[in-house]
């Protein structure tokens, strides 16, 4: 007999039979007259995948009232993901939920290892030695990666790539302010829409605290990290990549890349896009830049009776360090979001993870290759890519926009706002949500749009 919503094993089963004397369920009704007992299977409708179910009862619900779930291809930082159920039972527990600050020394042991986990997962995918206890998100988990870079090396300048987010180099330029931070944009190659690596290899200097890529970048395409390392290296400079985690389901770590320090944006990971938060920033770095590090990290110990424990290892608060020797001032952190991702990635697990990245890619590609079918649209890269794409339409972003949202469709983000040369271009995202029919829709409408 299986339980599929029970966590037990068969092992567990039958070690809790064998407790209470029986050897199968069955036996349990054994006091129940046969004739009393269901004989046959119950008639229900074959078992569903979670996002099959809920997609199954959202489908009910809107039958009952006005609930409208449009398919949303909107990205650009800010994805629709998947999120298990699992994760809201797990991080609405009161244990996690109305919890004391988390960076005070007197947070619980469970609150500790949850966030070490946390650290060992991050660590995991991104192929880092150290991971810190989180950051507040992906725009501000970078600049403090710039910040780290500067205080690492000594040196006073970041050469960031024009294929970074544009929010995210609007934060680092802010960061910078104070620290008198020099920065330097460097452009991307108008073909294939990665970073022009003729034009980084002029700019990088013995100047140069650190090299800051993107990738996926925020035009969906992949970035050559090895070689951008390479070059980094040569003049003394770090690497920093910012990647996004549900990628590396299917892509090569940053840090077998050539990575020094690696940041993102983690909402991909659990959390809900919430009209733009609560997100999370995650950090991680080699093992040499770890004292470096901001925030916190969560340590493993043993206590004198030898058991296992847990305790705030680093922490780079005003209040525990000298200001001079520290890299950064945060204070605070995403412990509660940076739960939910340490509940994602265990609910979904390794096979889940490499599916969840396996099905963006392809049906992004899909996506891809029908849109560029339709009379009017053109591809604007042709380099690899993620989950998103930029296609160039003949007709106004805002306009085909318009036309799609009248068809209950969220279209992709007008890259014309933030990349003049890039007019009529459109910033496209599929992730493992989308559905045949919901892509297909979408090409149905652009295509009437056009």
């Amino acid at each position: 007999m299986s339980w599929s919503y029970l966590p037990h094993t068969e092992e567990d089963r039958r070690a809790m039979l064998s407790a209470i004397g029986v050897d199968t369920v069955e036996a349990l009704f054994a006091d129940v007259p046969a004739k009393l007992r269901l004989n046959r299977p119950l008639n229900l409708p074959r078992a569903m995948a979670e996002s099959e179910l809920v997609k199954h009862l959202q489908a009910m619900a809107s039958e009952n009232d006005n609930i409208r779930d449009y398919p949303c291809f909107l990205g650009a930082g800010a994805y629709d993901h998947y999120i298990p159920s699992v994760v809201d039972h797990v991080i609405l527990r009161s244990e996690f939920y109305t919890a004391y600050t988390q960076y005070q020394p007197e947070i619980s042991q469970g609150y500790l290892q949850a966030l070490w986990e946390y650290q060992s997962m991050i660590c995991e995918i991104t192929g880092m030695d150290v991971a810190n206890a989180s950051m507040y998100d992906g725009g501000t988990a970078l600049a403090e990666a710039a910040m780290m870079a500067c205080g690492a090396t000594g040196r006073d300048e970041i050469v960031v790539s024009g294929t970074v987010h544009p929010f995210y180099r609007n934060v680092l330029k802010t960061y910078g302010i104070d620290r008198d931070c020099k920065f330097r944009d460097i452009g991307y190659g108008n073909a294939d829409g990665i970073t022009d690596m003729t034009l980084l290899e002029k700019t990088v200097s013995e100047s140069t605290a650190a090299v800051i890529i993107q990738s996926p970048n925020f035009f969906g395409n992949i970035e050559e990290l090895k070689a951008i390392a390479e070059m980094a290296h040569a003049k003394g400079s770090l690497l920093v990549a910012s990647v996004d985690p549900i990628s590396l389901g299917i892509l090569e770590s940053p840090g077998r890349s050539g990575a020094d320090i690696v940041a993102g944006e983690g909402q991909g990971m659990g959390l809900p896009i919430s009209f733009g938060g609560p997100y999370l920033g995650f950090f991680a770095a080699t093992e040499k830049l770890m004292r470096k590090m901001p925030g916190r990290i969560i340590g493993q110990t043993s206590d004198g009776q030898g058991r296992r424990g847990f305790v705030l290892t680093l922490q780079a608060r005003e209040q525990h360090i000298r200001r001079e020797k520290a890299t950064s001032n945060i204070c605070s952190n995403e412990a509660l979001c940076a739960l939910s991702a340490a509940v994602y990635l265990a609910a979904v697990g390794k096979k889940g993870y490499i599916e969840t990245a396996g099905q963006c890619l392809q049906k992004a590609h899909y996506a891809h290759r029908k849109l560029l079918a339709i009379k009017g649209v053109d591809a604007a890269f042709n380099a690899p890519f993620f989950k998103e794409f930029v296609v160039r339409l003949s007709k106004p972003v805002s306009q085909v926009n318009s036309a799609l949202l009248a068809e209950g469709i969220i279209g992709g983000l007008d890259l014309g706002k933030y990349y003049p040369e890039l007019s009529n271009c459109m910033l496209l995202c599929v992730t493992e949500k989308r559905t045949k029919n919901e892509i297909d829709r979408l090409i149905a409408g652009m295509e009437a749009a056009l």
